[in-house]
């Protein structure tokens, strides 16, 4: 051969061998893309689950009982409830389950007013110090 044919040679395989190489690799990648409308409905899902879970917060310490708890305690009410949407969607969402399910413990007879008490002032504690850390 001469050298011009092998360096054709050697430049036609190093090309096939790229696109032969990376032809996988393009396919693979495209399976692995997120459409927009699936994140747009994702984003949506986790803002309504947000916001639920702000309501089921927000109405619990604005019960009457707990607005009286909170009092008491010397705890500022209308702090607590601004502090409630600046919480981490974790944090947010722990909270909303341990109100979510003191609230069904009371509704069912489970708990005690003093019990209830407690949970409400360790409820609201745990919002402050979560704002102010």
């Amino acid at each position: 051969m001469q050298p011009s044919t092998s360096r054709i040679l050697i430049a036609s395989l190093v090309c096939f061998l790229t696109f032969v190489l990376q032809t996988p690799l393009l396919a693979t990648g495209r399976d692995h893309i997120v459409p927009p409308a699936e994140l747009q409905q994702a984003a949506a899902s986790a803002a309504r689950s947000r916001q639920q879970n702000i309501d089921k917060v927000e109405k619990f310490f604005s019960s009457e009982q707990a607005e009286k708890v909170l009092k008491s305690a010397h705890l500022d009410a209308v702090q607590v409830k601004k502090a409630v949407p600046t919480l981490s969607n974790q944090e947010l969402a722990r909270l909303a389950s341990r109100a979510d399910k003191a609230h069904k413990d009371f509704a069912a007879g489970a708990l005690t007013n003093q019990q209830i008490t407690y949970i409400l002032i360790a409820l609201a504690t745990a919002v402050i110090v979560l704002i102010l850390t």
